[in-house]
């Protein structure tokens, strides 16, 4: 029999869903298939310092957010505790995961929005005295380095003034990059301890308490894979899609240039390029050319590039022909999808915000976002798509070419060159020297 059309929609239900700790049953099964089946073929190792069912009462267990496959160390730091991880709010609506989210009790939230449904999550979650998992950055590593925490997240610790304790990932990105999703096999490590006591974070600020998880979180996964000298089984394929986010060539300065497949990146301009090792590690294709130490450094020179070009024109604009992605009211999104395709137009990037011109549903549709409202885009999977909260809503957007990455440098520089409300890392100061941002001509 059809759902019926004229009902409460998948949102409406799950706004109105009551949130629960996870019945025993279901994280001894949780437990024992990921301890069995799926963590083994990482290579973990995990070190707890704490035991965290010593606590008394509520309490956060928080990680630097390396990849989607996070999930399984945090069950394995936390076992036999029970607990309720926080996730993406559109990851509800996926066909393969709304039952596996319902089982688990799985918190939702909106990605870096203020969003009344994830804190009514939340606390239901504190008040019965349970463990809420959560990443302060917001969405997993999109480059290999942590990312700054979400604006008000010192606030957020300090108001409940409850333990919150921290597992520290390392390889976890480079098991599975946000640009390729294969899982690659090497060595993984996860470590427990306790980063704050009530008592800490009632005598902390609001901005110390951020200064402090940004410092606790700082980590570069290829620099410390690169030092380790760890390989990965990469079955031929270790530079697939890395031009999503080295996209700029590093010898000609030529943008969207770089094409990547197999084991090879190479500029289509000047032929610059490199053959990515096991080690993740670019080995040049001759002495001429020019390559940064890792993506991750690589990334860093994009970013720099960008600070300069928006402060070098008032009239800096970009545009992309992009696909126009919904979550339908009536069904999940089917599996390894993460919308439906419901229109199409361009997306612009300039010094007033996020502009789309375009159709839904057949018919003409437009915003424009404030970069005061929008600090970085929500990149859920992959960096082949990224989605924005419009209206409260959320859609996603897929583009023609691969240039999520270069979208996603011009988002977060914009904003901090205007707003800067979400601020970039103390020790990445050295990119603003000279720099002025739009705040300081007030």
């Amino acid at each position: 029999m059809a759902k019926s059309k004229t009902g409460p929609t998948l949102q409406d239900k799950l706004e109105k869903r009551k949130f629960r700790t996870p019945g025993r049953c279901v994280t001894f099964l949780y437990n024992a298939i990921g301890s069995s089946v799926l963590l083994p073929k990482y290579n973990p190792h995990i070190t707890k310092n704490v035991d965290i069912s010593k606590r008394d009462g509520a309490c956060f267990l928080i990680w630097n957010h390396l990849s989607r496959l996070d999930h399984l160390y945090t069950m394995k730091a936390a076992y036999p505790e029970r607990y309720n991880m926080v996730a993406g709010y559109s990851e509800f609506f996926r066909a393969h995961l709304h039952t596996v989210f319902r089982l688990n009790q799985i918190l939702p939230k909106k990605v870096f929005t203020q969003d009344r449904l994830g804190i009514k999550a939340i606390n239901s979650i504190i008040k019965q005295g349970g463990i809420v998992t959560m990443s302060p950055e917001g969405m997993s590593s999109i480059y290999g380095v942590n990312q700054p925490v979400v604006p008000g997240s010192g606030h957020f610790f300090k108001h409940y003034k409850i333990p919150v304790y921290f597992l520290k990932m390392r390889g976890q990105y480079l098991t599975s990059t946000k640009h390729y999703l294969e899982e690659r096999k090497g060595r993984t490590e996860a470590e427990l301890s306790l980063l704050f006591t009530p008592e800490q974070l009632d005598g902390m600020t609001a901005e110390e308490i951020e200064d402090k998880l940004n410092e606790t979180f700082r980590h570069d996964d290829y620099e410390w894979g690169q030092k380790n000298h760890i390989k990965w089984e990469m079955h031929g394929r270790s530079a697939e899609h890395l031009d999503e986010i080295c996209y700029r060539c590093p010898r000609c300065g030529e943008d969207l240039s770089m094409r990547a497949h197999g084991s090879e990146i190479r500029c289509e301009k000047c032929g610059n390029g490199a053959v990515v090792n096991d080690y993740y590690e670019f080995e040049p294709f001759d002495k001429t050319c020019v390559l940064p130490s890792s993506p991750s450094k690589w990334v860093e020179e994009e970013r720099v590039n960008v600070i300069d070009e928006i402060r070098k024109d008032p009239d800096y604009s970009f545009t992309e022909d992009v696909t126009l992605g919904y979550l339908p009211p009536y069904k999940y999104v089917p599996k390894k999808y993460t919308s439906v395709p419901c229109g199409n137009g361009k997306i612009t990037f300039d010094h007033k915000g996020i502009h789309f011109r375009g159709t839904r549903h057949g018919e003409d549709w437009s915003f424009d976002l404030s970069y005061s409202v929008v600090y970085s885009l929500v990149i859920m999977t992959s960096t082949a798509k990224f989605s924005l909260y419009v209206n409260n809503r959320f859609y996603e957007f897929t583009p023609n070419r691969r240039s999520v990455g270069k979208m996603l440098l011009i988002t977060e520089e914009m904003h901090r060159y205007h707003f800067n409300t979400w601020k970039n890392f103390r020790w990445n100061d050295r990119m603003y020297e000279g720099r002025a941002l739009g705040i300081d001509k007030v």
